[in-house]
């Protein structure tokens, strides 16, 4: 199976400005300690049940930690007809790349 697109950090936050949906698709521990901001949460073990939760019509960036959970759900996506691009480096590409990193109660937070 081949790589699914991906974009680097950059292009992220374009398309994310342009109307993108960013989905993080990291475990509990790993969203509690730090997301982005306008990240939507559905686990990666979740989507299978969720996957109505995230829009048809409109393009989704997958994020994880490294950026290999969100390949595998972005081909997933893909498979299902989904406008899907994986977020290269994941988090820590964000979080390195100086973009903002927050906890659920709006403070500070880290990449996990």
């Amino acid at each position: 199976m081949s790589e699914p697109p991906a974009v680097d950090v950059a292009e992220a936050r374009r398309r994310l400005d342009a109307g993108a949906l960013l989905l993080d698709v990291r475990e509990p521990d790993e969203w509690e300690a730090g997301h982005a901001p306008e990240a939507v949460w559905i686990p990666m073990g979740d989507l299978g049940a969720r996957q109505d939760e995230v829009p048809g019509d409109q393009a989704v960036l997958v994020v994880c930690r490294s950026g290999a959970r969100s390949a595998r759900v972005t081909s997933s996506l893909l498979g299902a007809g989904y406008d899907a691009t994986n977020l290269a480096g994941g988090m820590q590409a964000w979080a390195a790349a100086g973009l903002s990193v927050v906890t659920d109660a709006g403070t500070p937070g880290l990449v996990a």
